[in-house]
């Protein structure tokens, strides 16, 4: 009660007294403060019964009065009796003592009311700096403890300070040999606090203060440090350094204040997208970031339920790590796991999004750390596993991971992770090499119709994602020699059946390919994907366009009239497709043309075309699975042929020559997807003919697909029906890939 009479006396008298120079104001309410420690004797009252607070408010009202008044830049005498004098090296002092009670919290509110009001560079000041750094070894030190919220507030004035001027950052990278501490000159002598907790701003000794733990000690509980490289020693002197703002802030991610651990977050987010080289290298090897990130991601999907719908988690809503809105009975309600679902998928957002903001070299350590200690460590053995329940959910849950990876480091681990490192051709005997990269593409083709379309959408997903390494793993390196073309000169090929080899595709039966049957007078898909328009209107119509027209054809005939039923429902027609596949080209397009895709086929005189062909364990299992589009139920047809458009559609002259060309000469033995389509023709050709009233069925089945026709009586065939119109429409979007495609190649070859 006398305390609080006093300070109303004392603003009343300073109300009445004429206003004092600032420096002079300043300096009054600095020995007020000291006086105080000198003149106590109760130590355990809270500091809020005294008067300091006000006068640490009236001292950073004097000091952003003294900058608003100056020149910019210039340093007014208020602050020079600040750094002189140490001020900031006293008040870290009485903040460790929290002396009297409820110190620590003023103190760090000074700290950040002075870092952001000031605008004057105030990090470079030896007094700054060293005293920051010491208050940043305070933070984080208790979970949930008072001084959290301003603990946090002041560790991310700093980092927006760092990333204001980032070369700073080599204040806060802190040699684990530290100096003894002594007590400061500018300390009241009253002050009941350890005087080794003073420092005098001396270089650094080469003796540890026993009264000082080491820094970096405050960090995790739940792991040790990471070990350095052994050859970075040699290179620099990071091992030896700590970074205790990095390791208070991982620190307060693990409080149980969700407000607390989003600003921590934050100040990470910050901290790692430093250009500072040192900094980034001491952040992966001497603080336990990545163990943070990989650990609390495994713990995350480990806490998912083992069995989960794949509806569930593919339409579960796009989550954002910052916004993680917590419902548990609402939740609950929608769907068992939600919740657990939402905070890994938040937490896998935070990741992505923290090495997508990285330093190159800290966001590579950090992705290879995610692939070492949560991929392979943790989802391996649940995509290798033989549970069909277990192999369903997971391989939903890897293909939500898949969609939501945005940043270039995590998705190339991922990559390699998932399809391993290699890039030479395939061949029959090694396509067991990489085991999860085996076991996925075989389940593409599993006995459960479920886990085949889940699989088939996992790497639909991610063929669309923008690294080169997908495709050519997966695709491009089998095509590389485009030895799946016929070599030999045409006296040493197979006798000729009607005309062609005995196992090659006959094309006869479409009238459009027997209109110039000699190789002279036709394109090859290469020629007309790459060929300028000529420049006389009529070449152009006799020659370019003549023959995409030809090609087109080729799919839209290659389905018999009797099997066709979209021209007798409106809206079906092929042109309904080229709208998409206009939208869908331009998009690769615009993902791939980074990449070294020349808009030519290699020169068949520098292919091997003596080497084997072997079209790849992926495109393998696709043609097997389209080769019995007649036989499998309606939605495995559909991601079938979903996979296939989508590689249709790459810009790649090998892929376009090996699934769009119907004219090529295909060696002995190889397939294309047209050779492949043709043969489901050929026995759909037959299967006709033993089924009575086809084409009625097979439009009511379409109608009734459609939502045109209610359902009703079951309708013999039903599979053979479905994949009749599955077939009719992948032809159709097929013809307008070619379309879309030959007309970009010749309006890009165009003057």
């Amino acid at each position: 009660m006398f305390s609080k009479l006093t300070s109303i006396l004392q603003h009343a008298v300073e109300a009445l007294a004429p206003s004092l120079p600032l420096q002079e104001d300043f300096v009054y309410h600095w020995k007020a403060i000291t006086h105080y420690y000198i003149e106590t004797s109760d130590d355990k009252a809270p500091v809020t019964d005294t008067n300091i607070p006000s006068h640490l408010e009236q001292m950073l009202d004097i000091l952003t009065q003294e900058e608003e008044e100056r020149e910019s830049g210039e340093t007014g005498p208020c602050m020079e009796y600040l750094l002189h004098h140490k001020i900031l090296e006293t008040l870290y002092t009485l903040g460790k003592a929290d002396c009297p009670p409820g110190m620590k919290q003023q103190v760090l509110t000074f700290y950040t009311k002075l870092l952001g009001r000031i605008r004057q560079p105030l990090l470079p000041h030896i007094n700054v700096h060293r005293p920051v750094q010491k208050l940043i070894r305070l933070c984080g030190e208790v979970l949930a403890a008072p001084v959290e919220n301003e603990e946090i507030q002041f560790l991310c004035i700093v980092c927006a300070k760092l990333k204001q001027d980032p070369y700073l950052v080599n204040f806060f990278l802190e040699n684990k040999v530290k100096r003894p501490e002594a007590k400061s000159p500018g300390a009241p002598e009253g002050v009941k606090v350890d005087p080794s907790a003073l420092d005098i701003g001396q270089p650094p000794a080469v003796a540890e203060s026993p009264e000082e733990p080491q820094a970096a000690a405050s960090g995790s509980s739940s792991s040790p440090s990471p070990s350095p490289s052994p050859d970075s020693t040699t290179t620099n002197n990071n091992n030896n350094n700590n970074y205790n703002l990095v390791t208070s802030l991982l620190n307060l991610t693990k409080s149980p204040d969700g407000r607390i651990v989003v600003k921590a977050c934050e100040g990470l987010m910050l901290l790692v997208s430093l250009p500072e080289p040192a900094a980034a290298k001491c952040l992966t090897e001497n603080t336990e970031l990545c163990e943070l990130l990989t650990d609390r991601l495994a713990t995350f999907y480990k806490a998912l339920p083992q069995s989960m719908d794949p509806l569930d988690i593919e339409t579960v809503e796009a989550v954002n790590w910052g916004l993680d809105v917590y419902n548990l009975k609402e939740d609950a309600a929608i769907f068992t796991g939600k919740r657990a679902l939402i905070s890994f998928l938040s937490w896998l957002d935070y990741c992505d999004q923290l090495i997508k903001e990285a330093q190159k070299s800290a966001a590579a350590v950090m992705a290879k750390a995610v692939r070492q200690r949560f991929f392979e460590s943790v989802m391996e053995p649940q995509l290798m596993q033989t549970s069909e329940v277990g192999i369903l959910t997971s391989t939903a849950l890897l293909n939500r991971i898949i969609r939501q990876v945005t940043s270039d480091a995590l998705l190339q681990q991922m990559v390699y992770f998932l399809l391993g490192e290699d890039t030479e051709a395939e061949t029959p005997a090694a396509i067991g090499r990489t085991p999860l990269r085996h076991r996925l593409i075989e389940h593409c083709d599993h006995l459960s119709d479920e886990i085949s379309i889940m699989t088939m959408r996992l790497l639909e997903q991610l063929i669309q994602k923008p690294s080169q390494h997908i495709l050519l793993s997966l695709v491009l390196r089998s095509l590389e020699e485009r030895n799946y073309l016929e070599n030999k000169p045409q006296e040493e090929r197979e006798p000729l059946e009607n005309g062609q080899p005995h196992d090659a595709v006959d094309l006869e039966e479409d009238p459009l390919f027997g209109d110039d049957p000699s190789p002279e007078g036709r394109l090859s898909s290469s020629e007309w994907l790459s060929a300028s328009p000529l420049q006389s209107p009529d070449h152009c119509k006799s020659d370019g366009k003549t023959e995409v027209h030809k090609i087109v054809n080729s799919f839209l005939c290659l389905v018999p009239d009797e099997a066709k039923s979209s021209y007798h429902v409106e809206g079906t027609g092929y042109d309904t497709y080229l709208r998409d596949a206009h939208r869908q080209f331009r998009d690769y397009c615009g993902v791939c043309q980074r990449w070294d895709w020349r808009g030519h086929p290699k020169a068949l005189e520098r292919c091997d075309l003596e080497r084997p062909f072997f079209e790849g364990h992926f495109l393998k299992v696709l043609f097997d699975r389209m080769g019995r589009i007649l036989d499998q139920p309606y939605d495995v047809n559909l991601q079938v042929t979903s996979v296939l458009s989508k590689l249709s559609l790459l810009p790649h002259p090998h892929m376009h020559e090996f699934l769009l060309d119907p004219y090529i000469n295909l060696a002995p033995g190889c397939r294309s997807l047209f050779s492949v389509i043709v043969r489901v023709v050929g026995d759909l050709m037959l299967r006709i003919q033993r089924i009575p009233d086809f084409t009625p069925k097979l439009l009511l089945v379409r109608k009734r697909l459609l939502g045109l026709e209610p359902e009703g009586i079951n309708v013999d065939h039903m599979t053979l029906l479905e994949g009749v119109i599955v077939l009719e429409e992948f032809c159709k979007e097929l013809a307008a890939i070619a379309f879309v495609k030959f007309h970009a190649a010749a309006a890009a070859a165009s003057p």
